[in-house]
């Protein structure tokens, strides 16, 4: 399968400054993965070079196998006891204000493992007590008790990415649905947490799906959104279908801000934790 030659505004200049080093440096020697690396991220030499980065939790191998996606899927690892440690440790060392966490999914374990998202997050507290949180997390099957273990740690924001519209879910994420996913940011809205969400476009979807994820998301006490570019990443992923224009994704910032998002952020390099540290006040 070929893959599309991307337009002028999406060929980004990869910075690999010192503080991008120091970042690579402390992710190796405390063997903590990154999504920035696990999934191609082109934000990666960006970030790093502020000094950020969004770490990825229980292994980098997924029990999923969706279409957008390039981490590696397989029968994952069991925890490392030692990863809420190594990952508090490395942010404190970083000196970082605000940090992401994400995970790969993991529908092998009883709890999906939440009970590691929340030793992860109270580890980080521990150790970086003036340091805001925002966590990325899988949709646990649903499970309200696996998302209330992680909701009773109280990270700063709980995102759950929808990844695309209604229609085209079925044949770009794995397992997940549409619906399920839109309940949990509900359970986590009428928790008393701030949800986000967050979708790729130029998969195929149209403009009229686009605002009504907006509405589906808004219906369910969702205040975030990030709206970016899906890039595909090797020749095995789904291809892409249209790279969206700059001025559409400012288009839909500000119909997600005139809907009623108390924070939107939409142009074609946004990834779901991209410049996630403005969002914490839930402004923009």
């Amino acid at each position: 399968m070929q893959i599309k030659r991307k337009p002028e505004w999406l060929k980004i200049k990869l910075s690999k400054g010192e503080d991008y080093l120091k970042v690579k440096d402390i992710v190796k020697q405390h063997h903590v993965h990154t999504i920035c690396e696990s999934g191609d991220c082109p934000n990666l030499g960006e970030c790093w070079s502020r000094g950020t980065a969004t770490f990825l939790i229980l292994g980098n191998i997924c029990t999923r196998n969706c279409r957008f996606c390039n981490v590696i899927t397989g029968k994952p690892l069991p925890p490392d006891e030692n990863e809420p440690f190594n990952i508090a440790n490395s942010i404190k060392l970083m000196k970082l204000k605000h940090c992401v966490i994400t995970s790969v999914d993991r529908d092998d374990l009883p709890d999906f493992g939440a009970q590691h998202w929340a030793d992860t997050i109270l580890k980080i507290k521990e150790l970086n007590p003036s340091t805001t949180i925002e966590v990325l997390i899988p949709d646990f099957q649903g499970n309200t008790s696996s998302l209330q273990i992680v909701m009773n740690a109280k990270p700063d924001i709980i995102s759950h990415n929808l990844e695309t519209v209604e229609r085209l879910t079925p044949t770009i994420r794995n397992k997940a649905k549409y619906r399920l996913s839109l309940e949990v940011l509900k359970f986590i809205a009428q928790g008393g947490l701030t949800a986000k969400s967050g979708i790729m476009l130029g998969l195929g979807e149209t403009e009229d799906e686009i605002l009504q994820t907006m509405d589906d998301l808004l219906a369910v006490g969702c205040r975030i959104i990030t709206i970016g570019q899906y890039l595909q990443p090797t020749r095995q992923n789904i291809a892409v279908e249209e790279f969206i224009t700059p001025e559409k994704f400012e288009c839909y910032r500000l119909k997600a801000l005139e809907k009623g998002f108390e924070f939107a952020e939409s142009a074609p390099m946004v990834r779901s934790s991209y410049h996630a540290e403005k969002q914490i006040k839930g402004k923009g």
